[in-house]
């Protein structure tokens, strides 16, 4: 098991496939080789995998399982297998209200752990990309901030909020990391601990809904799309590379919703 394991590690770091997908890729093929067992490597395995994880896994989850499973065997064993991806469920993301969002940062007294709330709101950002800036990212002068290798391995820059340059820049005169975010303990936050801030805040908010912190880069394009952004620089912000990614917004945004006059007004 650990060699094919090794190739796979091998064939994804050929394609220059990130830290985060490969260590996915190889967790999601290692527990499928444990399923297989004696079973043995083929189509009908994958299949019976899949099925198994639907009934206790989303769609979304098991979509991803196969086509780790499929890279696995088309690039480690030179097998080509066709299973049906299951369709997704249509559901739309948790947005917060812009008087969420303020009681959010107002109850939020730790100055790091604010700024890192108002940048994920601020900037559209994901968690990955808030622990991975570096202070030679921020750029005061032209009031950018340069996204290093994000998802899909592309570079990309979005602004500073004007409200938050002064700011920024006198948390980033309080230290002398190379980290913007550096972990008390020395290094990089985790992930884990930016949910725990965003949980924590979220309760002392009295914010009945289910956040995350990509909730904020949720609400940060709803919000930015009903102040009337256009979806194509939305798009360039979120860095996504396929507009339709982008357009979730549109059935997202309930301001569309609530400018609706009903037939019932004019009776």
């Amino acid at each position: 098991m650990n060699g094919l394991l090794l190739k796979l590690e091998n064939e994804l770091k050929l394609r220059n496939f990130s830290k985060k997908t490969i260590k996915s890729y190889l967790h999601v093929v290692k527990h499928f080789l444990d399923f297989a067992g004696e079973k043995g490597l083929n189509e009908m395995t994958v299949r019976e995998y899949a099925l198994k994880n639907l009934d206790k896994k989303n769609p979304s989850t098991v979509s991803h399982n196969i086509s780790a499973i499929s890279f696995f065997f088309s690039k480690v064993l030179n097998q080509n297998i066709k299973i049906p991806h299951p369709k997704r469920n249509k559901t739309l993301p948790v947005i917060l209200t812009s008087e969420e969002i303020k009681r959010l940062i107002e109850v939020t007294r730790n100055i790091k752990h604010k700024l890192i709330i108002k940048i994920l709101y601020g900037c559209g950002l994901r968690v990955s990309e808030v622990i991975n800036l570096k202070k030679e990212d921020v750029n005061f002068n032209e009031e950018l901030i340069k996204i290093k290798l994000a998802k899909g391995r592309k570079d990309r820059f979005v602004k500073i909020p004007d409200s938050l340059k002064k700011e920024l820049e006198s948390y980033c005169n309080l230290h002398n990391e190379e980290v913007l975010f550096p972990s008390s303990r020395g290094g990089k936050l985790t992930t884990a601990t930016i949910r725990k801030i965003i949980k924590n805040a979220s309760k002392k908010a009295g914010i009945k809904k289910n956040i995350h912190p990509h909730t904020l880069r949720h609400s940060f394009a709803t919000h930015l799309l009903e102040s009337g952004t256009d979806l194509r620089i939305i798009q360039k912000l979120l860095g996504h590379s396929d507009i339709k990614t982008t357009q979730i917004y549109l059935s997202v945004s309930n301001q569309l919703i609530k400018n609706i006059k009903s037939p019932l007004d004019s009776l």
